[in-house]
């Protein structure tokens, strides 16, 4: 159920209303019927002629009559985000393993790889989430000089902080991984950094070439390997992390899972172009831009997924699946490990 709407919230319905019909013509790509049933969820949201109501009574004195307006749940909404961003924190804290310590790492691509990504995303944004698994299982193999199954959950953010398109990956991954020969749980202290970079650029270039497979996707490859000779850009969240689970997830939440502008953020609508404020990576400042509100609309349905797209999966021994079943496993092997205290999960930056 949804509270009364606010300011912020009528302006961003009311450019998409004003300018929907427009747009599709302005970007045939999202003139399809899947795109139209976002933005009429996301319009009708709150509306209980269009989208239903619960009726409710006090229970003791059964006086007084309370209507509440049923949500969207339309991955546009940026209303409904918050109950999202609720679940997930809610979901994620009991998907870590008590006694591991966990990283949070971001891997991301240059500027030159945005615009294929954007392009092609039904064939790559998959397979650039099992990419950064696969590097990332690849590198602490390579650190510890045995084959190690890693923990990873994988969130998938297409969006830098001014809404434009960025694909990149934030990672909370186990500090370490399971050695099935050994039946043991290995923990890596000392991560090579510089070596993560120069793996990330193979894995994720390789990923790119093999999934396109045309000449000019080649030229970008190569360009991409002289241009950035010692790698991408791979980095363990710096500064004050959160130590415990439930203040991580919040803390990851409020970069991964929300949406690419938070309704506040919203400074002005004057039917033609759209004025908004962000901090900005570069000059850790907060910056203001103003947009025709076409390119306004375009940045935000960009980030939109196809339907059942999971931006948010689990692997190796954070994989749904195997997690109960390896859990007793690698809580018997930390009680054996010096500097691990068993039953606190901890979040460790460079």
């Amino acid at each position: 159920m949804m509270t009364e709407p606010s300011r912020d919230w009528n302006v961003f319905k009311q450019i998409f209303a004003d300018h929907w019909p427009e747009f599709k013509q302005f970007r045939p790509r999202y003139d399809t019927r899947y795109y139209d049933d976002l933005v009429a969820k996301m319009l009708g949201c709150g509306n209980p002629d269009k989208m239903g109501s619960i009726e409710y009574r006090c229970l003791h004195c059964g006086q007084g009559k309370h209507l509440g307006s049923m949500s969207c749940k339309s991955s546009l909404c940026l209303r409904c985000a918050k109950v999202y961003v609720d679940h997930w924190v809610s979901q994620v804290s009991k998907m870590l393993h008590d006694g591991v310590i966990y990283r949070h790492i971001v891997l991301t691509v240059p500027d030159r790889l945005r615009t294929p990504f954007y392009q092609h995303a039904d064939m790559l944004l998959s397979a650039f989430m099992k990419c950064g698994v696969q590097c990332l299982d690849d590198f602490f193999s390579t650190v510890s000089g045995k084959p190690l199954k890693g923990g990873y959950i994988v969130v998938l953010q297409t969006h830098g902080r001014n809404g434009q398109y960025n694909p990149h990956l934030h990672i909370i991954a186990a500090s370490g991984g399971w050695d099935a020969q050994a039946q043991k749980w290995m923990h890596l202290g000392y991560l090579p950094y510089p070596m993560l970079h120069k793996k990330w650029q193979w894995h994720v270039l390789e990923m790119v070439r093999k999934t396109l497979g045309t000449a000019e996707i080649d030229r970008v490859v190569d360009a991409c390997y002289k241009t950035y000779p010692n790698g991408f850009v791979a980095n363990v969240q710096k500064g004050d992390v959160p130590s415990r689970y439930q203040s991580l997830a919040i803390y990851l939440a409020k970069y991964v899972v929300s949406p690419p502008i938070s309704l506040r953020r919203i400074d002005r609508y004057d039917g033609q172009r759209v004025t908004y404020h962000y901090r900005s990576h570069k000059s850790e400042r907060v910056e203001q831009e103003t947009v025709d509100v076409f390119i306004f609309i375009g940045r935000m349905i960009q980030h939109t997924f196809a339907k059942g797209f999971k931006r948010i999966r689990y692997y190796g021994v954070q994989a749904t699946k195997t997690f109960a079943k390896i859990k007793a496993m690698i809580h018997a092997a930390l009680a054996k490990v010096k500097g691990v205290v068993h039953g606190a999960i901890k979040i460790i930056a460079a």
